[in-house]
């Protein structure tokens, strides 16, 4: 390969601003009792000592030892140099443990460079602060060592206390012949018993040479297979089939909140206005996910745009990131919408923008799994179809609804009663998910999807929780993850993708870098939602940058609508170029301007511009939503709505809320 020469890139762009680009965190934080964690904005250490709800626990404060109340969406993993998670029980270490290790961080602290006092570790000034301190020379190394493997201060706790490493202490040899061992031998009709699959370890490790693992070791490998496996392998196969065979109707057992989410598309039944002048733009579609083992909803995305692969993967980040500052910023401040996590798997059905290969690739960079639906097996839709019939009963209430049937909609004129905007839309939306789905009865399970949600991560007594959802250390590199992915080359004008040419001096060190005697390819993001900039990944650098237009004078536009500026060009002219599409851009907006308030589809683009643009920006708090219809009901289906109130209020007000995507 032939890198860019340091020299030569630092001479050509040396009076060019410096660009700050950042890096991929793409990292899991599993909180757990006993965990140590570090603030991600103090960068102080903290363990968490026990989970208040949801959204704060009680963690101990490794600096001034004071139990604090945060927010569990504040910390980030303290890790290992050889990637281990620092864990400790929480139960085996008093204030006095901490105490003691936080005075052998203070002693290492002058070796590091790091405290007022400079002590040089390579002359004898090292072996007069040992004195000092009261230990041998040997013992101050071994703190030093301890705490740089980690740089975490639970390092320094004594061993006999409980440190856990994260990483398995077996070695990988003898890991693998327990495994072996479990496979051939004890997973067998004979059923052998757990001490007589110990001695068969035993046996083979002096066989091959090798020092003995732990009893315990084995039994937790043992522990760990799987129930239905444990059955099926040991003889008792109908026992395994009646218990794990899902029944007609019923989806396979789920046993944890984020174990398994359906996600799926609908067009709304409902015709909705544009925010100008309140004429009728047509229906919008939405996207939803649900918990399987709570019916919680999880995620969801509603647009005017047809249902597509970016569709999917917006409703699935939304479903995995915290939910409050989208509640905030359309007004609804005094409801929780407190479900988020990185799910085990997601259940689609078998349509392409589910098989789309960056869906995949997005889901897999974070452990999720993708199964789809079996053919003629209603059982494992039923969840997400019922929910989606659910939330059309309650559409039906509504101003402008098409209903679902003509014998519904017999002598109702849907665009002659449209009366909501898409963000007024979507803000009855947020309010039927938090205020009355959330909190009514679910035939299904027997109590609410928030009830059910809580048992399942807390416990109630008679099961046992499972803790909180894996949670994704970075926001912005899982919303980068789930964008659709390009590679090109690097010209000297820039990049160019789909006929647009893209340029920032941050790429001026890798132009025209070639590889194996080939142009080498970079990896570059785009929002289909806002096309105005990408985002170019430097490997060398391990960080992205934004970059933008070159032609800065290019409007902000959607993927969508640049196609349709791209076919109109190539019709009118038979070639396109960027003066073209910016002279066919302007032509549409006059158009737009004058025929506006008479022809409903190009409202419906207008509308659909202007929310693609409001999605990428954050705004400020909006007034409160006005509650959503309260009228006493009955939702047919797997749901059934309990009365909430006597009132019923189905006009909103005009002031539409602003619009906000829960997206960088």
């Amino acid at each position: 390969m032939n890198l860019p020469n340091n020299d030569q890139a630092d001479s050509d762009i040396q009076d060019e601003p410096t660009k700050t680009g950042f890096g991929i965190w793409r990292e899991a934080v599993h909180l757990t009792t006993g965990g140590i964690y570090r603030h991600k904005n103090t960068d102080h250490e903290y363990q968490l000592l026990h989970l208040i709800d949801s959204n704060q626990a009680t963690f101990k404060n490794l600096k001034t030892l004071r139990n604090e109340i945060l927010s569990v969406h504040d910390f980030n993993n303290v890790r290992s140099k050889q990637g281990a998670s620092v864990q400790v029980h929480a139960d085996e270490i008093s204030d006095m443990d901490w105490e003691k290790a936080q005075k052998r961080y203070m002693a290492i602290k002058p070796l590091m460079g790091d405290s007022d006092i400079r002590i040089n570790s390579w002359s004898g000034e090292i072996e007069k602060w040992a004195s000092e301190c009261g230990v041998s020379t040997r013992t101050l190394m071994r703190w030093m060592n301890a705490y740089t493997s980690t740089y975490s201060i639970a390092s320094l706790l004594d061993k006999k206390r409980g440190w856990v490493s994260g990483n398995r202490r077996l070695h990988d040899h003898i890991r693998e012949l327990i495994d072996t061992v479990i496979q051939e031998y004890y997973l067998s009709i004979q059923r052998p018993t757990v001490e007589a699959t110990i001695r068969e370890v035993f046996k083979r490790c002096h066989q091959m040479g090798w020092d003995k693992p732990s009893k315990n070791a084995i039994r937790y490998q043992i522990e760990r297979i799987p129930e239905k496996d444990h059955l099926k392998k040991r003889g008792y196969r109908e026992r395994a089939k009646n218990k794990f065979t899902p029944k007609v109707g019923q989806f396979p057992q789920v046993d944890y909140p984020m174990a398994v989410i359906q996600i799926d598309h609908t067009p709304a039944d409902i015709i909705l206005v544009d925010d100008k002048h309140r004429k009728p733009i047509g229906r919008p579609f939405i996207t939803v996910a649900i918990d399987i083992y709570s019916r919680m909803i999880t995620g969801y995305y509603i647009s005017l745009d047809a249902p597509s692969v970016t569709s999917v993967a917006m409703c699935l980040s939304r479903s995995i990131l915290p939910k409050q500052e989208l509640l905030i910023k359309h007004g609804l401040t005094d409801v929780s919408w407190d479900v988020f996590g990185i799910p085990q798997k997601i259940h689609v059905d078998n349509g392409s923008d589910f098989r789309a290969e960056s869906l995949r690739k997005s889901c897999a960079l974070h452990g999720i799994g993708i199964e789809f639906r079996p053919l003629a097996r209603p059982e494992y839709g039923g969840h997400i179809e019922r929910l989606i019939g659910n939330i059309m009963h309650k559409v039906h209430e509504l101003p402008g609804t098409t209903f679902s049937n003509i014998k519904q909609r017999d002598g109702y004129d849907a665009e002659k009663n449209a009366a909501l905007t898409l963000d007024e839309f979507e803000r009855w939306f947020l309010n039927y998910v938090t205020r009355i789905y959330h909190q009514s009865i679910h035939s299904g399970i027997g109590r609410t999807p928030n009830d059910q949600w809580r048992i399942g991560i807390f416990g109630d007594g008679v099961e046992a929780g499972s803790g909180l959802p894996v949670i994704p250390a970075d926001a912005q590199t899982l919303t980068l993850d789930f964008m659709p992915s390009f590679e090109r080359t690097i010209q000297h004008t820039g990049v160019t993708i789909n006929g647009i040419h893209y340029y920032d001096p941050c790429l001026n060190s890798l132009i025209n870098i070639s590889e194996d005697k080939q142009k080498k390819k970079f990896l570059f993001k785009q929002d289909p939602r806002d096309i105005s900039i990408i985002w170019f990944f430097d490997p060398f650098l391990r960080q992205y940058f934004k970059i933008p237009y070159a032609n800065q004078a290019l409007p902000v536009m959607s993927l969508w609508e640049y196609n349709q500026l791209y076919r109109m060009v190539k019709a009118k002219h038979g070639t396109v170029s960027e003066g073209l599409i910016y002279q066919a851009w302007e032509d549409m907006q006059k158009l737009v301007d004058e025929s506006q308030k008479n022809t409903k589809t190009l409202r419906r683009q207008e509308q659909r511009r202007k929310t693609h643009i409001k999605s990428q920006d954050v705004y400020q708090p909006v007034e409160q939503a006005a509650l959503i219809s309260e009228q006493d009901c009955a939702v047919s289906g797997d749901m059934t709505i309990q009365p909430v109130s006597q009132t019923q209020q189905h006009a909103l007000d005009n002031d539409a809320p602003t619009y906000f995507e829960d997206i960088e």
